[in-house]
């Protein structure tokens, strides 16, 4: 890969950097009596009340009070945080480290489809690695829930965009969503459709 245009690389962050087990949050939402989780819940693209956080028109607390409308008024905050946190697994050490090697190198951000309840969960529990924190891995995380928009729409694209000052042809971009990589190829990003549980360091043996 050449590398000698690129100035900053964009990571997406779930199936990228971090696991995911669907199914496992499918089924703590089923214990709750959320029958429906299977139709609203993706690796890619979220529906009804999931995909509202995610986009940032329904807040965190609004969130709860949806699930409790559709289960029971009993469910604590906690038990919908901690079935909707099931979805998320591990963030592999290789690539942190591979992460912290490439900012001497690049502009490193996120550009993530998140929300306000497992965001700010991985900040505390996935990011602090070594004595690192999320700070020391990007230099900035552009989060659809803060931004009010999301992949694939280009609305998100170009905010990232605007903000870095940075052209799209300089930028590498790394999703594992087709749809999402489609819509940055659109704009002249300079793309990875990344692989499951895809090893991302052989993408830089010729910078590191």
């Amino acid at each position: 890969m050449d590398f000698t245009s690129i100035s900053t690389l964009i990571f997406d962050f779930g199936g990228v950097l971090i696991n995911l087990k669907r199914e496992a949050a499918i089924e703590a939402f089923r214990q709750l009596g959320l029958d429906t989780a299977d139709q609203l819940l993706d690796n890619y693209v979220q529906a009804g009340i999931f995909k509202h956080l995610e986009d940032g028109s329904l807040s965190a607390s609004d969130f709860r009070n949806e699930v409790r409308k559709l289960t029971s008024p009993k469910i604590t905050d906690a038990q919908i945080d901690n079935a909707f946190n099931a979805f998320l697994l591990d963030i592999p050490s290789e690539k942190l480290e591979l992460l912290l090697a490439l900012r001497s190198k690049f502009r490193v951000v996120m550009l993530s489809n998140t929300n306000p309840i497992h965001f700010p969960w991985c900040v505390e529990t996935k990011f602090r690695y070594n004595g690192y924190h999320l700070s020391d891995f990007f230099d900035t995380c552009y989060l659809s829930y803060e931004l009010k928009c999301a992949k694939p729409g280009h609305e998100i694209f170009h905010k990232l965009l605007a903000d870095e000052g940075v052209t799209p042809e300089s930028c590498l971009f790394f999703d594992d969503g087709i749809q999402n990589i489609k819509a940055a190829q659109a704009l002249h990003f300079q793309t990875v459709l990344v692989k499951p549980n895809e090893d991302l360091r052989p993408y830089f043996a010729s910078v590191l």
